[in-house]
C-alpha cells in the first residue's frame, strides 16, 4: 500500500484539482491518501470532508510547517511507502504505479522523486546535489541560470543532465517524493525544526549517511505550479524567482548550515 500525503495551506482550488488529478491518474496501487491541512481560512478542510470523503482529513488548529504536517501524517499511515505530493502538484497517468514499481526492485533506494515539469511544459529542477557554499555563491551570482546548461556552473541543478534516463542523486524536491517507510523507521521523520523548506534536503542527507540511495526517475511525472502555499502569507515577503518565502528559507537555511559537518558535507556529491 502507499500512503499519499498532502499538505495544505489556504489552497482550497488548487487542492480540490490535485485531489482530483490523483484519483484520476489511473494507477492500480493501493493507495490510502491523507490531507493535512494547516489551519486554512479558505475552506479547504470543509472542501476536502465534502467533496472527498474517503480522504483522512487531519485538521490542525494552527500552522504546523510542512515537516511537522507530514510527520502527523506519517505516524498514522500504514503503507508501506509514503508519497508526499504539494498540493500544487499534479500527477500524470501512471506516475505512482511507475514509482512504486521503481522502488520494487531497487531495494536499496529510500526515496526517490519524479520528472517535474512547469504547467508550460518546461523541465522544473527534479534533481539535485546537495547545498555547498559554491553553490550557493553561484546561484547568487546568477550563473548558475545564465548558464544553466553547464554541468560546472551549474552543478548543483545537474546541469546538461537531460532527465531521460534514472540517476542516483543527492536529493529531490518534496514536490513528488516517494519515501520507504522501513527507512523513516531507521533513521527518523522530518526534522520538526525545519518550518518549511530544506525539510527533505535534510532527510536526504541523513538517508545518504544511513547508507540509502536517492534517485530521480524519468517516467513519473508531475506538473507542479510551484509556490501556491507560500505565495498566501502576505505577511512574508515572497521570491518570485524561487517561488519561496524569504524568511523561512532564510531561517530553513541557517539550520541546514548550523553544524560544521553540512559545510563540508556539501561538496561531496554523487559523481559520474
Amino acid at each position: 500500500m502507499v500512503s499519499v500525503i498532502i499538505v495544505s495551506f489556504n489552497t482550497k482550488d488548487i487542492l480540490k484539482n490535485c485531489l482530483d488529478a490523483l484519483f484520476s491518474s489511473g494507477d492500480d496501487s493501493q493507495t490510502e491518501v491523507f490531507v493535512v491541512d494547516n489551519a486554512s481560512g479558505d475552506g479547504s478542510a470543509d472542501m476536502v470532508r465534502s467533496t472527498f470523503p474517503d480522504v483522512h482529513l487531519i485538521a490542525n488548529q494552527q500552522n504546523l510547517g510542512f515537516a511537522a504536517a507530514n510527520n502527523q501524517a506519517f505516524r498514522l499511515a500504514s503503507g508501506n511507502y509514503f508519497l508526499i505530493l504539494n498540493p500544487d502538484a499534479y500527477i500524470r497517468k501512471r506516475a505512482l504505479d511507475r514509482a512504486v514499481a521503481f522502488m520494487e526492485k531497487t531495494p536499496d533506494c529510500g526515496l526517490c522523486g519524479g520528472k517535474i515539469i512547469s504547467p508550460e511544459g518546461n523541465l522544473e529542477p527534479s534533481a539535485r546535489r546537495f547545498p555547498s557554499p559554491l553553490s550557493k555563491l553561484l546561484t547568487l551570482s546568477g550563473l548558475s541560470g545564465r548558464f544553466s546548461g553547464s554541468p560546472i556552473l551549474n552543478r548543483h541543478e545537474f546541469g546538461g543532465f537531460l532527465h531521460d534516463k534514472p540517476r542516483e542523486v543527492d536529493w529531490v524536491p518534496g514536490t513528488f517524493t516517494i519515501i520507504r517507510k522501513e527507512m523513516l523507521d531507521k533513521i527518523g521523520l522530518f526534522d520538526e525544526r525545519f518550518f518549511i523548506y530544506y525539510e527533505e534536503t535534510d532527510l536526504c542527507l541523513r538517508a545518504r549517511k544511513a547508507g540509502w540511495k536517492v534517485y530521480f526517475i524519468p517516467d513519473a511525472e508531475v506538473m507542479h505550479i510551484g509556490g501556491a502555499c507560500s505565495k498566501t502569507r502576505k505577511d512574508k515577503t515572497f521570491d518570485d524567482a524561487a517561488s519561496q518565502v524569504l524568511s523561512f528559507r532564510m531561517r530553513s537555511e541557517w539550520l541546514y548550515y548550523r553544524a560544521p559537518l553540512r559545510i563540508d558535507f556539501g561538496y561531496i556529491a554523487v559523481t559520474g
